[in-house]
């Protein structure tokens, strides 16, 4: 059976730019940043006091109390993507029949799930042993149950997965989605990912890496890939969902199409727990193997959307990757980090990227990488600093990479 075409038809986001797609496309295109002081908690005594916080959301908008309570909130903003990009997809909630969803799934990831309520248990257990433990804690925490309560709210039968990749996850979970489709074991598909974890576990655990940046007086500044000033990521809180849908069933419905996705690679670097392959072998082999799987020559893309988390190491060796994957074509390419105004997601990040390149192929808009003030020279591509660009991209890529040496790279076409 030859392989069939897979289509982006619908697109939601929640992120620290704003609570839906356009909201957030308006400030990528403005460069504004989302990064401010944490609110979630007192943060008083950790080397970094910022993240890139989801503001005014109130989940028993889209749910009643009683099932907003049931969902931890990586969860709730899964929800609330998914509810956006189904709608945007033009498909109603209720299926015309109980056969018609069968083939039609779910794969949502999150690289952490619920520090909350295990925070929360952990204060329990002290106090009171496990007699005021909630019998929903398991359930709320498991990463699984963000694909669980989209299956169930839109009777979504068919595959029903989560990926787990660190911040990869999204990537995965979309690119999984797509073969799915490609191969006809589904025929629509919600794919994403989902992240809420700026908690006092999840700061201070990052900050006992060495990982997060300490810019704190100066919080929409902090993020800034390729930069040479960089000196660490921003952790970021949202989702980020697309509907993926067999080309001829949208078409035949008269569905508006994003783009086509057309390639998807993973590989392993099997080298570190968290630092990347020195010379980017892993994630120059990823952008190899999606080029090959959309049937793309290197000089057909002009876009990249960079994993881009404004740390030194990731940050050079990914312009590394790229001109080893790319070559001479790689000073031709236009390259941004929507981490420089979201933060970093983490198993998000890759949802909310692939929403931006199949948004940026559709309106011909590249947003920029802000911050951009002092030019790393080791990173000396072409980073769209600091001021979007009107361009009509044929094709694009998206990178994600994860903790564990985890690569992913999605290709999509202009269509």
């Amino acid at each position: 059976m030859s392989e069939r075409r897979v289509v982006v038809t619908g697109l939601g986001a929640i992120t620290p730019l704003g609570n839906t797609v356009a909201a957030t496309w308006a400030a990528l295109q403005a460069g504004r940043s989302g990064v401010s002081r944490i609110t979630q908690f007192d943060s008083t005594g950790l080397d970094c006091n910022i993240a890139a916080e989801i503001k005014g959301f109130e989940p028993t908008q889209l749910l009643p109390l009683k099932e907003s309570r049931r969902m931890e909130r990586f969860t709730q903003l899964a929800v609330a993507a998914s509810f956006e990009a189904w709608n945007d997809a033009g498909f109603p909630k209720e299926a015309s029949s109980p056969e018609e969803r069968e083939d039609w799934g779910v794969v949502i990831g999150s690289g952490i799930g619920s520090l909350s309520i295990i925070e929360k248990h952990h204060s329990l257990y002290l106090e009171h042993g496990t007699k005021k433990f909630s019998p929903f804690m398991i359930p709320m925490l498991i990463i699984n149950m963000a694909s669980g309560w989209v299956s169930m709210l839109l009777g979504l039968k068919g595959p029903n997965m989560a990926a787990v990749t660190a911040c990869a996850t999204a990537n995965h979970a979309i690119g999984e989605a797509f073969r799915m489709i490609e191969r006809g074991d589904a025929t629509v598909m919600v794919a994403g990912g989902t992240e809420s974890c700026i908690t006092p576990l999840g700061v201070g655990g990052f900050c006992a890496l060495k990982a997060l940046s300490r810019r704190n007086n100066e919080p929409e500044k902090a993020s800034r890939p390729f930069d040479q000033e960089r000196d660490g990521f921003v952790m970021g809180e949202g989702a980020g969902i697309a509907v993926l849908e067999e080309y001829e069933h949208a078409k035949k419905r008269g569905a508006r199409i994003y783009a086509e996705l057309a390639g998807y690679s993973a590989t392993g670097d099997a080298y570190h727990m968290t630092a990347p392959h020195p010379e980017g072998d892993g994630a120059m082999r990823a952008m190899k193997l999606a080029l090959k799987d959309a049937k793309l020559n290197p000089e057909d893309v002009d876009y990249i959307n960079a994993h881009g988390t404004s740390t030194e190491m990731n940050d050079q060796i990914e312009t590394l990757a790229i001109k080893r994957a790319f070559g001479d074509h790689s000073k031709k390419l236009q390259i941004s980090s929507t981490k420089s105004m979201t933060g970093h997601l983490l198993g998000a990040a890759g949802g909310v990227e692939f929403v931006v390149c199949a948004r940026s192929l559709k309106e011909g808009i590249l947003h920029a990488t802000i911050n951009q003030t002092t030019p790393d020279p080791n990173c000396d591509l072409d980073y769209i600093p600091n001021t979007a660009r009107k361009f009509q991209a044929r094709a694009a890529m998206s990178n994600s990479f994860g903790f564990g040496g985890h690569n992913t790279c999605l290709a999509l076409k202009k269509i």
